[in-house]
């Protein structure tokens, strides 16, 4: 299954463009995941290409927000430069961890610039700063008159905020020109990156640091510009579900790129979510907070997304922090989904929960589904197949297993059919038929900061990395899978910091070097 999703992709590849078939053009964040896993794996130099291109040609134009960072929602030509603008917390926070996974990947420092700059972007428009939280979206216009006036240049409004050299650079370096891409204005044109460093440099006889200066220079000076204009709204809700795929992205940047500050974000978004939005007798609410302050709070279910997403979250959580009670929240949220969605004759789970009443049914949008295609966000089946599977691996519980692998059998003849629109179906089959494994590092010091960083650096679906001190060891803060072997290690008694390489329930033999982890892994 996951070879013909792969090679679906391979298909619709555009070698040119990067990206999957042609205009209008979306991101395939699931897609891009599941052939960075294969690359890792195989080391093919083709998917290398499918999904370094990709990205590459996908931060360079237009649908990237060349000033504030972050991404809009699609774009409406084949070479990612003119968008539609709306931007999207779903699509921001997979593509974080498609550039993310890159860099692990790959070791190229371009993927990891563009996933901080996501998060700041992230940070200073969908975030809730004092509470914790991600808001939905921002709109593409600020009226029904303008059509990304906001975020578009005239040659003029560039001239008026830059000096001679700063223009010229910042001409040359996004295409900006008399005639521009919007047809609504032409005199209108979206930043892209038309030319390198080095053909500026060579144009106006700089050095490249010349060159980089002005670039940074013009680029402050256009986005504080461009904040005094009308602004599109924001739309401060804060959906369940969507929240929850932010934490987990920012999860994924804070542990490779080591940046606290997201870590601690992610980590109070989540608990505002299992403050406000989770009780054992109701379960997941939809809907933390809306964007307006006077609407009325009420409580609105949670769908199948809300709970597999929010599950793999904790388990994040959990890894993290070596917090216990986001291991037991996890375990908690999967067990109420299993009991509220999950279909026990057919296996697999609906979208909606069962009804408690008929009539409450809103006719075709009461009839309960099974998801599988991912459309834009992750399909609820297949990433609620992984939450089981992830739970799987730290509690050795047999249903877990037997669910999930119940859930995937049902697309099993047709995921293939469904090409790039089952990749997250495909990441959920890599964690059924691979080993699981976790990487657990006991100590305080430095080596075992050194062992943390080597165990994170490399992207692999399946392995868990869990730092823990030796008191957290010894008091068994450990989900039922690891407390049956680590709290017996010699090296605890001794206070020796070590790494132990866990696969399938049996753990090999403490190692005490960074070098013997790198082999070892």
């Amino acid at each position: 299954m996951i070879d013909e999703i792969v090679q679906a992709a391979r298909k619709m590849f555009d070698t040119t463009h990067g990206g999957f078939g042609h205009a209008p053009k979306f991101p395939h964040p699931g897609a891009l995941d599941l052939i960075m896993d294969q690359y890792v794996r195989s080391k093919d130099k083709d998917l290398l290409e499918v999904f370094s291109t990709t990205l590459e040609k996908m931060a360079q134009g237009g649908v990237y927000d060349q000033l504030a960072g972050g991404f809009h929602r699609y774009s409406v030509d084949e070479r990612w430069v003119v968008p539609h603008f709306e931007k999207m917390c779903y699509d921001n926070s997979e593509l974080l961890k498609n550039y993310i996974h890159a860099y692990q990947a790959t070791g190229s420092e371009v993927f990891a610039e563009v996933a901080r700059d996501i998060i700041r972007w992230m940070d200073e428009w969908l975030s809730d700063r004092e509470r914790g939280g991600f808001y939905a979206s921002q709109d593409a216009d600020y009226s029904m008159d303008d059509d990304g006036d906001y975020f578009t240049w005239t040659l003029d409004e560039a001239h008026a905020v830059l000096t001679e050299q700063e223009f010229q650079a910042a001409c040359l370096h996004y295409d900006i020109n008399e005639v521009g891409e919007m047809h609504h204005n032409p005199a209108k044109n979206v930043l892209y990156v038309r030319a390198s460093v080095e053909d500026i440099g060579k144009r106006m006889n700089l050095e490249p640091q010349a060159v980089v200066a002005l670039l940074k220079s013009g680029k402050e000076k256009m986005y504080a510009a461009r904040l005094k204009r009308p602004t599109p709204y924001v739309d401060k809700t804060i959906y369940t579900g969507w929240c929850a795929l932010c934490v987990s992205a920012y999860m994924e940047a804070a542990k490779a790129l080591a940046l606290d500050s997201a870590r601690q974000f992610a980590l109070r978004s989540l608990d505002r979510i299992l403050a406000e939005g989770w009780t054992a007798e109701r379960g997941l609410s939809h809907v933390i907070a809306y964007s307006e302050a006077s609407a009325e709070k009420r409580m609105v279910p949670g769908l199948l997304d809300d709970y597999a997403f929010t599950a793999v979250a904790c388990l994040d959580a959990y890894e993290a922090t070596s917090d216990l009670s986001y291991f037991h929240f996890a375990q908690n949220i999967v067990d109420h989904m299993v009991q509220w969605f999950y279909d026990p004759t057919g296996g697999g789970f609906f979208d909606t929960a069962k009804a408690d009443n008929p009539q409450n049914a809103l006719g075709v949008l009461g009839t309960r589904r099974k998801p599988f295609q991912d459309s834009p966000t992750p399909a609820g089946n297949s990433v609620a197949a992984i939450a089981m599977l992830r739970l799987y691996a730290l509690t050795n519980q047999a249903s877990y297993r037997e669910q999930a692998e119940q859930t995937l059998e049902i697309l099993a003849g047709a995921a293939g059919q469904y090409g790039i629109f089952a990749a997250n179906y495909g990441i959920a089959a890599v964690h059924l038929s691979q080993p699981h494994s976790q990487v657990v590092i006991i100590g305080e010091d430095q080596l075992a900061g050194e062992f943390y960083a080597t165990a994170v650096q490399s992207f692999s679906f399946g392995r868990a990395v869990i730092k823990l001190t030796c008191n957290q060891a010894v008091a068994q803060n450990l989900p039922p899978a690891l407390a049956e072997t680590i709290p017996n290690l010699p090296a605890l008694k001794e206070r020796k910091t070590v790494a132990v390489i866990c696969q399938g329930f049996t753990c090999l033999p403490p190692i005490d070097n960074v070098e013997d982890l790198k082999r070892k892994l």
